[in-house]
């Protein structure tokens, strides 16, 4: 399987986890200039914009794999995102991480709620 494929059918493992946590997803893949976030969603009052990363077994922890140059970036597309969208600063938002860690028949899944603070240009 290629990456892109990985990459879409954990998205898809992530997004399933979510929904049965009680989150409403409403973007998938926003794609613009500035990046991409992979999940979007209302958790509660907050608009959570979501990265997904998967690891095998032994190539080391999922979430140390969103440096401070990803949630940068992550940062970035969420302002466009609120911009297009007409989304107002007062709306309550946050960036979360979903860690996928393990074998693929059984993958273990850790959801780091507000994972990161938003990094201002």
């Amino acid at each position: 399987m290629n990456k892109r494929a990985l990459g879409k059918k954990y998205e898809e493992k992530a997004c399933q986890y979510l929904e049965s946590q009680g989150m409403k997803i409403v973007e998938k893949n926003f794609r613009c200039r500035q990046g991409e976030i992979d999940l979007i969603g209302f958790h509660g009052e907050y608009l959570a914009f979501v990265e997904v990363k998967y690891r095998a077994e032994n190539a080391g922890h999922a979430a140390e794999a969103v440096t401070e140059t990803k949630q940068r970036k992550i940062c970035r597309t969420a302002d466009y995102y609120r911009y297009r969208h007409g989304i107002g600063e007062n709306r309550a938002i946050r960036y979360d991480v979903v860690a996928i860690q393990g074998e693929e028949e059984k993958p273990h899944i850790v959801w780091y709620q507000n994972a990161f603070a938003h990094i201002f240009r």
